[in-house]
């Protein structure tokens, strides 16, 4: 017995170093498969039930409206970095000097004059004297920029992923029932299937897509806009998103910036800041179209599998962290009820 146990444990381990690789990739394929796959029928009902060129044709629409705005936003947080790095190397970055109401803030308002001052006059030496601690954040920077193009390159390949799975949709669901009913019982197995499929369309649509529709919207805006670092932008506009935290308070500063920086004219200006209070509120609409019947799972829940899987995946992990976590929430509160009475499952 314990011989077979290791073998079949050894060539689980074995199977696992092998497909680690690829799990991101193919996890988040797999959660756009079951969130896209009505509408890839829908596809395909017009296509006369051809599978293979409704997943083309919904591959190719999700590249174009989502993926490539999505590299572009995330590329300009690469170009600000390099230009950042240029004006340093070359000492013609300016630090306009710091308003006196700085040293007016509590606690800390003196100091973060004196840093500031030193900055606006002498920032070479300022730079020369941080220089270790600055060496580490650059490095903290550039492994963060080499994931989110990984994260990039994944999420393209994902969609091609999502398209083949949503060609083999009705084989792939009678195979995911047959598991699930192997590790169960027929009852439980059909039951996990629907939980899990409910929460990836709730979450992904209702929490993730709406975050996601949101900060694409508002970094299209700023980027026509021209403002700088959009990608920064973009970054916290989505999680802020994700956590339910009205987006205005990114696009806000933003309008401000706008305003002051006067590169526009005054009905420029005002167009632009009615376009990003829309795009700040724009969830308020989103909302109600992709929420459906709700998410189960609580947004600490989503929040915290949002922010971990950034942490661990980058931008990618993000989307699958929030997704993973909500589902296994909901599998685990219904195996707590279960057979409780008056505890709906």
């Amino acid at each position: 017995m314990f011989i077979k146990f290791g073998l079949i444990l050894g060539l689980a381990s074995f199977c696992f170093t092998v497909f680690s690789p690829f799990m991101n990739m193919m996890l988040w394929g797999l959660i756009l498969a079951v969130t896209l796959y009505p509408l890839h029928q829908r596809f395909a009902a017009r296509l006369g039930g051809k599978q293979g060129r409704a997943s083309t044709l919904l591959v190719l629409l999700g590249i174009v409206l989502i993926v490539v705005p999505t590299i572009a936003m995330v590329s300009s947080l690469g170009d600000s970095v390099s230009s950042l790095v240029h004006k340093v190397e070359n000492n013609t970055l300016t630090i306009p000097a710091p308003s006196d109401s700085i040293a007016a803030i509590p606690l800390v308002g003196e100091k973060l004059h004196a840093f500031w001052l030193k900055a606006s006059v002498d920032l070479p030496s300022l730079i020369k004297s941080y220089q270790p601690q600055l060496g580490d954040i650059a490095k903290q920077v550039v492994g963060m920029l080499a994931s989110m193009g990984g994260g990039l390159l994944g999420f393209v390949a994902s969609f091609i992923v999502a398209g083949i799975i949503m060609a083999w949709g009705a084989p792939g669901a009678v195979s995911a029932t047959r598991i699930a009913i192997r590790f169960t019982d027929e009852n439980k197995g059909i039951a996990l299937i629907k939980l899990c499929s409910s929460t990836i369309r709730a979450v992904a649509q209702g929490v993730i897509g709406v975050a996601f529709i949101q900060a694409l919207l508002a970094g299209i805006i700023m980027s026509l806009a021209g403002i700088p670092a959009v990608g920064i932008f973009f970054v916290l506009a989505l999680i802020l998103g994700i956590a339910q935290v009205p987006v205005i308070l990114v696009t806000g500063p933003v309008i401000a910036y706008m305003w002051m920086a006067g590169d526009h004219g005054t009905v420029v200006n005002i167009v632009y800041t009615v376009l990003l209070v829309i795009a700040g509120m724009a969830d308020n609409v989103l909302k109600p179209l992709l929420l459906g019947r709700g998410v189960d799972a609580p947004m600490p829940v989503v929040l915290l599998g949002a922010l971990g899987g950034m942490a661990t995946n980058g931008i990618l992990g993000m989307f699958i962290g929030a997704t993973m976590l909500s589902i296994g929430y909901r599998i685990f509160m219904a195996w707590v009820n279960e057979g409780q009475p008056g505890v709906k499952q």
